[in-house]
């Protein structure tokens, strides 16, 4: 490192003293996301933001002098959005992490970005009200970085991804502008929908530092559970099909194989089943009568596309203790060795066939290929693992991961559902957005961040 640069990394710390990291194990720490596949290089510094003047001062540093910046929340992305480049620092917004306000009369909170999912559905629990979007990571998962990948969840088949509960945002622009996007009324359509734009932008259009978001009553529902054991994965795509067809709306739908319920019955001891080939688990919120219908509905498609032991669960802590296991099946494999994740969403009437195809893909590249998903809204995660060690494991399973790209966009699926692009499925998303939708997108951050300052050769 020269001089120079020693003497801007002083003038960096001065913007946020004590909290610009140099040493070689944060700079390792902070180097890359959860998805271990993509590449990534050390950035020059991290800095542990706690303000959105901060932020925008670090910014302002940074395109001062050419350095690229990536924000990250909480690492737990699985596509490396939040992976370092080379002449980049990370900001990340992991202590800006209080719950600022909760408006009950209008019903919205208002949050910084680094408030961790699980604890924001806590919060506004107290006040009698619920955040929606659950993504499996919710226990670990930041709602900016939830927004900035605009995060579903397995409760979204019923009620919407990140996007439909952003309401206003705070972004910090690539020149060091601290802007308000967005609105905090019911309804708002002045201008473009610039906090919609910047939602899924992951990090590459602005840093998002406060966000206000929608919520709902608590109150007015009535959880029932529905699971089936399948004998094959495609028979329970064809359940999965089957629910679509009927017009059913569940609160949840979805689906663990086998190689993951053994995982995680492995490592935490929840006692389930090891012989079933595919897991269904399906949640029903409605209350009264109709609910009761509706998750006699769910139990006959069930048992009609193979289903069986069909069981209906009502008691809180057993359809908890089942979400568990899908809510642990990523970090259950983890333990097996790295895992490749996929985040496919094809039509669920494709359901049954994409999964057929995954299969194929493991068999006809010798790889282990373990399957959840959020099946009600098609979504579909095929995750392959390759022992430690075993480059030609790894060689195999990136090409089954772009035969599953290929085979996906073939049933007119989309690469991904909510992990965002990254950098893991940038030459998937340039065959599924074409040329003149790249250029729409190239327009975009050239108008927002002329000097590609922010998060560089992420997204698209």
């Amino acid at each position: 490192m020269t001089t120079d640069q020693l003497a801007d990394l002083g003038q960096l710390e001065q913007l946020a003293p004590g909290r610009a990291l140099t040493d070689a194990e944060s700079l390792d720490r902070y180097s890359h996301d959860d998805a271990e596949w993509a590449d990534f290089v050390p950035p020059l510094a991290v800095v542990l933001a706690r303000s959105t003047e901060e932020v925008a001062s670090v910014v302002r540093w940074a395109a001062e002098r050419g350095v690229r910046v990536v924000p990250r929340g909480a690492g737990t992305g699985l596509s490396g959005g939040a992976n370092s480049i080379a002449n980049s620092i990370v900001v990340s917004l992991e202590l800006m992490s209080e719950v600022l306000s909760v408006n009950v009369d209008e019903r919205y909170a208002i949050a910084q970005p680094g408030v961790i999912n699980d604890a924001l559905r806590a919060h506004v629990a107290a006040f009698g009200l619920w955040y929606p979007p659950d993504p499996a990571s919710s226990a670990i998962s930041t709602i900016g970085g939830n927004a900035a990948t605009n995060a579903g969840g397995i409760c979204c088949v019923k009620y919407g991804v990140t996007r439909d509960y952003v309401l206003r945002m705070t972004v910090v622009l690539a020149s060091g502008e601290i802007v308000s996007l967005g609105h905090s009324t019911a309804k708002g359509v002045t201008g473009y929908d610039l906090a919609g734009l910047m939602v899924g932008s992951e990090g590459t259009l602005g840093i998002i530092t406060e966000l206000t978001v929608r919520l709902l009553p608590l109150a007015g529902r009535d959880e029932r559970a529905v699971i089936g054991y399948f004998p094959s994965l495609e028979a329970a795509g064809v359940a999965v099909a089957a629910i679509s067809r009927a017009g059913i709306i569940p609160a949840a739908l979805e689906l663990i194989d086998h190689t993951c319920l053994v995982a995680v019955d492995e490592w935490q001891h929840l006692a389930l089943p090891s012989n079933a080939k595919a897991l269904l688990l399906a949640k029903v919120d409605e209350a009264g009568p109709a609910g009761e219908a509706l998750t006699d509905r769910v139990a006959d498609v069930f048992v009609d596309a193979g289903g069986s032991n069909v069981e209906r669960a009502t008691d809180a802590a057993e359809i908890a203790r089942l979400f568990l296991a899908r809510r642990l099946a990523y970090p259950a494999l983890e333990r097996l060795g790295p895992v490749l994740t996929e985040d496919i969403c094809v039509p669920r009437s494709a359901v049954p066939e994409m999964l057929q195809r995954i299969q194929q893909a493991a068999a006809e590249n010798d790889v282990v290929i373990a399957n959840i998903a959020h099946a009600g809204d098609g979504n579909l995660h095929p995750l392959i693992i390759a022992p430690v060690g075993d480059d030609a494991a790894k060689d195999r399973a990136k090409t089954a991961f772009d035969r599953i790209v290929a085979d996906c966009l073939d049933l007119g699926g989309t690469v991904t559902g909510e992990h965002g692009v990254g950098l893991l499925k940038l030459e998937g998303a340039r065959l599924e957005l074409g040329e003149p939708v790249i250029r729409m997108h190239e327009a975009i951050k050239h108008g927002l961040d002329p000097l590609g300052t922010l998060n560089p050769g992420k997204g698209f």
